[in-house]
């Protein structure tokens, strides 16, 4: 092991080499070795024709992470789990066509890592059929120039699998808090774990360089054994951060309460202001039940979290992230994948393994587009490629889904007062269409898997019933025909019962949480 200048390491980079990058916004990110990779291309024009991958979204939606390296000529191929929110110069190359791209569920690509390293034939695994990750629908691609097949489906035990092969990598950049001088690596500061190690091993075994980020480089036998997670085998060099560039989260420099160091008092977790959102939030909030082990998704998902702190039942189930967190309270957007005090932090990949054996009873999800047969999608809205990140991992494996969001998008103007909604102004883009943009959810497979599955939105709320989408509540206030069927692009089916959303949600304090939990028993 060796410790260089950020400028050295990037000098190690040949063109066409495949690199795999840790990072869950900024946590575990290899954010100096990015930077002077983009500064080496611009002053030189090498390297060339990269392969780039990263399991998550690694960036701060603005100029760090991945926006580093999506320059023309510069980058190849991209594949990832998600786009827009991790940089949004790598999707408007996508859109230009100016890369290959393809976006792969995000625990899929963690989880392959380990098969990588192990030398195995690839993954093999139900996630991604009758999505658009199916080869026999678009197989991941997500632009014209993008022609390879990565994903092939496979007869196996007289069942459909989804197959992804393996392939070497030459490069894996990860991040550490300290490393001795053997280059054990630990991860103490970080407030996620990542899949540092399988990208290490990964590397490794595949006759490559693993490049590791550290706040600091501290003598040998000062580290505990048990809190090193990459072993200093594995790492060939060591890049020392300066602090700018080693930020916990894709906005907070640190905050202990994520890392576990820390526990910080619930109620210094800001309330709700009364609006749309709170009400979509609360509304999921019915479904859940003590004991439930639930995974948000970001946005207003996430929302559900803070609804449950200010209604005081945050103890009566458990709460965990994709990227790896157990209990605690999911951060917001701006932290997103974080948890204020977290009971356990796991490897990201074994969070999936979790999540794809059916360990989720709950999971409440974003919502971009649906269509009368249950598909949603959330991953490209017209040309713009957004990613689909762990939806589809968790999608298509947990037991109950909420699907959430507002009922039109696009200048939107809502009320929520005295218990009911009033539309003041109507989303110019409808939700609810003939035929969803891509398929990042099939209602169909959800159907044959006897998937619990709701669409909850301000103004109303659909059950998913034989593969068909059933309006069964709406909000007091709106108008059934002007308000929720003239703005959908299809006829819907009307529950016999159809019912009004309880008014105590249109209200600004509620305090019925506790009882409906206890009532879902």
């Amino acid at each position: 092991m060796k410790v260089i200048t950020k400028k050295e390491a990037a000098q190690l980079i040949k063109d066409n080499d495949t690199l795999a990058f840790s990072g869950f916004e900024l946590a575990c990110a290899n954010e100096e070795v990015a930077i002077a990779l983009e500064q080496r291309f611009l002053e030189t024009g090498s390297p060339k024709n990269l392969t780039v991958m990263h399991s998550s979204c690694w960036g701060d939606r603005k100029e760090k992470g991945m926006s580093h390296l999506s320059h023309k000529q510069l980058l190849k191929r991209w594949i990832g789990g998600i786009v827009k929110a991790s940089s949004p110069a790598l999707s408007e190359m996508i859109q230009n066509n100016e890369c290959e791209a393809y976006n792969l569920p995000q625990g899929v690509l963690a989880q392959l890592y380990r098969e990588i390293a192990a030398k195995r034939p690839g993954l093999i695994t139900k996630i991604g059929l009758e999505t658009y990750i199916d080869p026999r629908i678009e197989g991941g691609k997500m632009n014209e120039v993008t022609t390879e097949d990565l994903v092939k489906v496979i007869d196996l035990l007289d069942e459909e699998w989804m197959f992804y092969p393996s392939f070497p990598i030459q490069v894996g950049l990860i991040r550490g808090t300290y490393a001795d001088e053997n280059g054990n690596l630990t991860l103490g500061k970080e407030g996620l774990h990542m899949e540092v190690l399988p990208i290490a091993q990964a590397v490794h075994n595949s006759g490559g360089i693993v490049i590791a980020q550290v706040e600091k480089i501290v003598k040998n036998e000062t580290l505990h054994p048990k809190d090193v997670r990459v072993p200093g085998i594995l790492i060939d060099y060591l890049v020392v951060s300066e602090p700018e560039n080693h930020f916990q989260t894709g906005t907070t420099q640190f905050e202990p309460a994520f890392s576990g160091d820390v526990k910080i008092p619930l109620a210094d977790v800001p309330p709700l202001p009364l609006d749309a959102r709170k009400v979509i939030a609360r509304r999921a909030a019915m479904e859940l039940k003590p004991e439930t082990v639930l995974n948000l998704g970001v946005g207003i998902p996430v929302n559900v979290s803070i609804v449950a702190a200010e209604e005081k039942v945050s103890d009566r189930f458990i709460l965990t992230t994709e990227a790896g967190t157990i209990g605690g309270i999911p951060a917001g957007l701006k932290d997103f994948g974080h948890a204020y005090n977290p009971e356990m932090i796991i490897d990201h990949h074994s969070q999936f393994d979790f999540y794809d054996g059916g360990g989720l009873d709950l999971s409440v999800l974003g919502l971009a587009e649906a269509d009368q047969s249950g598909n949603v999608n959330v991953s490209k809205l017209g040309s713009q490629v957004i990613g689909c990140g762990g939806f589809i991992n968790i999608s298509q494996t947990a037991k109950k889904l909420i699907f959430t969001g507002t009922f039109t998008a696009g200048g939107l103007k809502t009320a929520v007062a005295n218990g009911k909604l009033t539309i003041l102004e109507e989303g110019r883009n409808k939700k609810f269409v003939q035929a969803v943009n891509q398929i990042t959810f099939n209602g169909g497979f959800s159907a044959k898997n006897n998937q619990e599955v709701l669409f909850v939105t301000e103004r109303a709320v659909f059950e998913l019933a034989h593969g068909e989408l059933v309006l069964t509540e709406i909000a007091p206030g709106v108008d059934l025909e002007k308000d929720v069927l003239a703005q959908m692009e299809f006829p819907v089916k009307l529950a016999e019962n159809l019912k009004e959303m309880p008014a105590e949600l249109f209200q600004e304090n509620w305090g019925k949480l506790a009882e409906i939990m206890e009532a879902n028993v």
